[in-house]
């Protein structure tokens, strides 16, 4: 009887045991891998900000309960893939970006991480997911319909300079992966608005942006839309500088190129997408399996001008726009 009480206290103890070290361990703290289009490692820029917002938001703390690895592309197209791969390598539980080429490197390289985007485009169109409704697959996330956007920017700056003659469009030629559609995206809209447009090219690797503008005054270009292509969205500062050095209206494809000194934009608030993203990254780790999220469209485009630049380049903005200005920077 003794040495059964005995035997009995010894298996409690090495259960109880047990179950204390169990709930000792440290929990597994989930892995992100970002690659972002823009900023760098000292300034990652508005995009990994605001992502970042959302996950304190939703009670995330780097390096406490969250660990997100960021490459940067820097402008090198090039390097996407192995930027991808690398961090692929680590096994991360979401990878994140709002890079065309890093999506679709991703989608290339994986069928079982889960995958959110924020793309541009179409995603269904882009073949990245089965519909908005029903993504299938390892991909979901945002699209802010930039690229749908075109024929409305075009007819904005038709408004904001009536006497326009010709539009310039600012884009890199870097053909990875179909970011050479950004300019006959535009040529298409151009035709149906009976609009002459102008090609301003430069290349993605090494951007001349002075030669741009150079090929941008002969041309006699009368005002410019500067594309969101990769090559170009580390220079926001210095195209809306050069814009206004030229006297050329800058309608541009994002806020934040608003508030770097361009004139115009009119797209999604990008801020608001990439905090956004959070909420997806928080449901796949809760166990929310991406073919099962919808993929969000969103709910409103935003105008923002910019008088400031507008009186520096000895434009007035006419009235009738102004007023429908969701922002207008002064």
């Amino acid at each position: 009887m003794k040495r059964g009480i005995m035997l009995l206290a010894l298996a409690l103890s090495v259960f109880s045991s047990y179950h204390v070290a169990k709930a000792q361990q440290p929990a597994k703290i989930p892995r992100i891998g970002y690659v972002s289009g823009t900023g760098d490692l000292p300034n990652p820029g508005p995009q990994v900000e605001a992502f970042r917002r959302g996950l304190r938001d939703l009670g995330y703390v780097e390096g406490k309960n969250i660990i997100v690895e960021y490459r940067y592309v820097e402008g090198k197209v090039d390097r996407i893939p192995s930027l991808v791969a690398e961090l692929m390598q680590l096994k991360p539980d979401v990878f994140i970006s709002g890079n065309l080429v890093a999506i679709r490197a991703a989608k290339q390289a994986t069928k079982t991480i889960s995958i959110v985007m924020v793309t541009l485009g179409d995603p269904v169109a882009e073949g990245l997911v089965d519909s908005l409704a029903r993504p299938g697959g390892n991909i979901t996330g945002l699209t802010r319909l930039t690229r749908d956007l075109r024929g409305k920017r075009l007819e904005l700056l038709k408004e904001v300079v009536p006497q326009i003659s010709r539009i310039g469009i600012l884009w890199d030629t870097s053909n990875a992966l179909g970011l050479a559609t950004a300019f006959k995206d535009y040529e298409t809209a151009a035709r149906a608005l009976k609009l002459p447009i102008q090609s301003i090219q430069v290349r993605s690797s090494d951007p001349d942006l002075e030669g741009a503008f150079r090929d941008a005054a002969k041309a006699r270009v009368s005002a410019l839309v500067t594309a969101r292509t990769a090559g170009l969205v580390r220079y926001p500062k210095k195209i809306a500088d050069l814009a206004i050095k030229n006297r050329l209206p800058l309608m541009c494809e994002g806020d934040e190129w608003v508030e770097a000194g361009g004139l115009v934009s009119y797209a999604a608030s990008e801020f608001e997408s990439f905090k956004r993203a959070a909420v997806f990254v928080d449901k796949i780790l809760k166990g929310t399996k991406p073919a099962d999220l919808p993929v969000e469209q969103p709910m409103k485009f935003e105008l923002v001008i910019n008088l400031k630049t507008a009186k520096q380049i000895g434009l007035t903005i006419p009235l009738n726009v102004l007023v429908r200005a969701d922002r207008v920077i002064r």
